[in-house]
């Protein structure tokens, strides 16, 4: 039996179907430049390779899927819409991936300590945080890390749209979604005992930004994410830990 969030989080998805990639950011230039660099950190902080095991949830259309299949891991990628995942299936044509309907906030699909690295790209603010961490936990090997970026609750378009019912129905959003404080993830990831936690606002390109601004900005926004108080208000949070 399926939670109100989670209904209300499949309404939404049906209703952005046909314009998903629009409404995530991953459209344009600029919008696949954010996708890279994303694929690119949870590929070096997971130390990913053609043994690694990994569990994507929230897979969507298959953008991050794509890049992942680079890496020749082996990887179950897996939502909580079927239309996505059938989405998904024809963008990553690849016998290392398998596509699973799975609820993220349980993964009664997988047993325990089956994957050496969990991630995904804009989901956990969509889930309750507390069951998924416990999820993942359960089902990471010992020494296997988590790895997700999610938006940044202290950027001031995001704490904006957020928090201000009629703007996040403009943006899109789904009734339930949030985003995050650095400070806050540090803590419930410590209580869960996991380690070698690395999470940190970065990104100051956002997905509007035109195709020919889109090298320049990305170039001055990595400046942005280095410079002392300006950083925190990135768009997103890195999000790494380990088991």
């Amino acid at each position: 039996m399926i939670s109100e969030r989670q209904q209300n989080e499949l309404n939404h998805d049906k209703h952005i179907l046909v314009q998903s990639e629009k409404v995530w950011g991953r459209e344009g230039k600029a919008g696949k430049l954010r996708v890279e660099r994303r694929a690119k950190m949870i590929v070096d902080y997971g130390k990913i390779n053609k043994e690694t095991k990994i569990l994507e949830i929230g897979c969507g259309t298959g953008t991050l899927t794509e890049l992942l299949v680079k890496t020749g891991a082996n990887i179950v990628a897996t939502d909580i819409f079927p239309e996505f995942l059938d989405a998904a299936k024809k963008r990553t044509n690849s016998p290392n991936v398998i596509f699973q309907l799975a609820d993220a906030e349980k993964l009664e699909n997988f047993p325990d300590e089956s994957f050496d690295v969990v991630c995904g790209l804009s989901i956990l603010h969509h889930l309750d945080i507390e069951k998924t961490f416990d999820s993942i936990k359960r089902v990471l090997k010992n020494g296997g890390c988590l790895i997700f970026s999610e938006p940044n609750m202290l950027n001031p378009q995001i704490a904006l749209q957020k928090n201000i019912p009629f703007i996040k129905k403009m943006a899109g959003d789904s009734p339930d979604e949030t985003a995050f404080f650095v400070w806050k993830l540090k803590n419930i990831l410590k209580n869960k005992g996991f380690t070698d936690l690395k999470i940190e606002s970065f990104d100051f390109l956002h997905p509007s930004i035109p195709d020919g601004l889109a090298i320049f900005i990305d170039k001055v926004g990595k400046i942005l994410d280095k410079t002392p108080i300006i950083k925190e208000i990135a768009g997103s949070i890195f999000i790494g830990a380990r088991k």
